[in-house]
């Protein structure tokens, strides 16, 4: 009897896997379904489950889950890990869940806690927590754990790796420098900021490209007409006109990355405050600023899990403590 509960177990995954070859999601769900119901330890299938509960994958413009289908993985991935915590893809897909479709900061900073639990040395759950914590402006817990990043103890890692580690370590940096005056809390509802976007609130952000288009370009272009007059036409003026054009607009994109978060900060407040409010499930945004132009501009860019959420919390209308806190691990 037990050689043909396995048998049919074991055929029941390969009709599984022959389902997905053939591109039959539904199929695949179902069977998969069912296998973890008589098998509820298959990792596999959860797996399986997990990805098939998402949109497929396509070659041209990705869809994007919706809340439902987004919780529904989330779910099947939370039976992975516990199942299999060696699983990498289930826990970088779980993050991304967490943070980019579900906007769950608290859980996000959880999820990576746990993985550090099962791979203490492993780097990529410090880049996503330290990535969660500038987000809600907890810088001083930020450098804490970029100290432990860069600790000879942690694992080594590749040139990718290496420059997202270099990546969010100068975001904190930056971040922290435009807030060292006042850090914001949303959930203040007093705090001098709101203010701010209250006055700011029908301006929407500059994007990059257009800020480089309109501040960059212009000076290199005058840098590069200047080099041309001192250099002259000789054979090597347009090689040296290159480089120095090269280093200019290198060079002054870098610089000017800081005015244009300085522009946009009344955007990245809101950001925040959205992002508190994702997070914890309850309002803090008033009603003013969420009928407007930047509060509009900001949300369109969302995924739709996302704005799924936030209808339903300004939905339940309730109002978030003055006094919360994150809790961090």
């Amino acid at each position: 009897m037990v050689d043909e509960d396995l048998e049919s177990k074991g055929d029941l995954w390969m009709d599984a896997i022959d389902s997905e070859k053939e591109g039959d999601r539904v199929e695949t769900l179902r069977i998969c379904r069912e296998l973890v119901g008589t098998e509820p330890d298959n990792s596999d299938a959860w797996m399986t489950i997990a990805r098939m509960e998402l949109p497929a994958p396509t070659k041209g413009k990705q869809e994007m889950p919706d809340l439902s289908q987004t919780a529904k993985s989330m779910t099947a991935l939370r039976k992975v890990v516990d199942l299999d915590p060696e699983n990498r893809r289930a826990w970088d897909l779980g993050g991304t869940l967490l943070v980019d479709h579900l906007g769950m900061m608290e859980d996000a900073l959880s999820w990576w806690e746990r993985r550090r639990e099962f791979a203490p040395t492993e780097v990529t759950p410090l880049i996503e927590q330290i990535s969660i914590l500038v987000r809600m402006g907890y810088y001083e817990d930020c450098a804490d754990l970029i100290e432990e990043m860069f600790s000879p103890e942690m694992d080594a890692v590749d040139g990718g790796v290496r420059m997202r580690m270099g990546r969010v370590s100068q975001t904190v940096s930056k971040a922290s420098k435009m807030e060292s005056d006042e850090i914001f809390r949303p959930n203040d509802p007093k705090h001098a900021r709101w203010d701010v976007i209250e006055r700011l609130k029908k301006k929407k952000p500059i994007s990059q490209g257009i800020f480089l288009m309109l501040f960059v370009a212009p000076m290199a272009f005058f840098v590069g007409s200047v080099s041309m007059m001192f250099i002259g036409n000789s054979g090597w003026s347009l090689p040296i006109v290159f480089i120095i054009l090269l280093v200019t607009v290198v060079g002054i994109s870098r610089l000017s990355m800081n005015l244009l978060q300085s522009i946009n900060r009344h955007a990245l407040d809101l950001e925040r405050a959205i992002d508190y409010e994702t997070t914890t499930g309850q309002v803090c945004i008033p009603g003013s600023i969420r009928e407007s132009p930047l509060y509009s501009s900001l949300m369109k860019s969302k995924m739709p899990a996302i704005k799924e959420r936030v209808s339903l919390i300004v939905e339940s209308a309730e109002k978030m403590p003055k006094k919360w806190d994150l809790d961090r691990p």
